[in-house]
């Protein structure tokens, strides 16, 4: 897993250089999906449920599951990847928000706080919480600052499996849920919204967009509970 998920972090480093004014979605993907090969993986969204892409490429107002195509970036953008590995019979799953050039005090906003929610999410990953403190503390970090954190979608058990036991919310009361124990390996990924936390599922089946058209933003680390501070798999040192 940790070897699964290095190629994640290595591949979103890599896209932080890649992504600019004027490139296509489409070529986001191709781009993602060479660095992934190019190191010996599998991109593991392709034909997952029947998702036709390698990654996601959620623009703007778009959640998550957003498709590539010829959508070409412009100045002020933001653009949320998300992708997963496979390799030697295991995941890894990460996903960032990057801008496209300069972008908007909002924008800034929304990112920083969604990036930070997740560490202060991470910092309650530790054997014996229950995985609702993970989920309470990224709440009440979001709303703190004004956003509010998507429903519709959480973060999961990871392994053998892209998406395992047991689901991690964003969301909810302290000490509820399974409890942590140490050799665990979720996916924590708040996606927070600058309106409303209601989303909307567009005519393809996969894009998720924001119900008011507000922006939209997406962090993601994959890690293992240790017994004390989780190891995060999909950190580039």
């Amino acid at each position: 897993m940790a070897q699964a998920c290095s190629i994640v972090a290595e591949t979103l480093y890599a896209l932080r250089s890649y992504v600019r004014p004027g490139i296509s979605t489409r070529e986001v993907e191709r781009f993602a999906e060479s660095e992934i090969t190019g190191r010996g993986a599998i991109p593991a969204f392709k034909g997952y449920r029947g998702y036709p892409a390698s990654i996601c490429t959620s623009v703007n107002n778009q959640v998550v599951h957003g498709i590539p195509s010829q959508l070409r970036l412009r100045e002020g953008d933001i653009i949320s990847i998300d992708l997963g590995v496979f390799l030697d019979g295991f995941y890894g799953d990460g996903a960032v928000t990057l801008p496209v050039g300069k972008i908007s005090a909002l924008a800034e906003k929304l990112l920083r706080v969604t990036e930070e929610s997740l560490y202060i999410g991470i910092e309650q990953a530790k054997h014996g919480n229950r995985v609702s403190d993970i989920s309470s503390a990224i709440q009440r970090y979001v709303e703190a600052n004004g956003f509010s954190v998507v429903r519709a979608f959480v973060g999961h058990g990871i392994g053998s499996s892209l998406h395992e036991e047991p689901q991690v919310p964003n969301f909810g009361l302290p000490g509820q849920g399974p409890r942590l124990k140490k050799g665990m390996t979720i996916a924590i990924e708040p996606m927070v919204n600058a309106g409303s936390h209601e989303v909307l599922i567009l005519d393809d089946g996969w894009t998720a967009v924001t119900l008011d058209g507000n922006l939209s933003a997406h962090f993601e680390h994959t890690v293992v509970i240790t017994g004390g501070d989780a190891r995060i798999l999909t950190k580039v040192d």
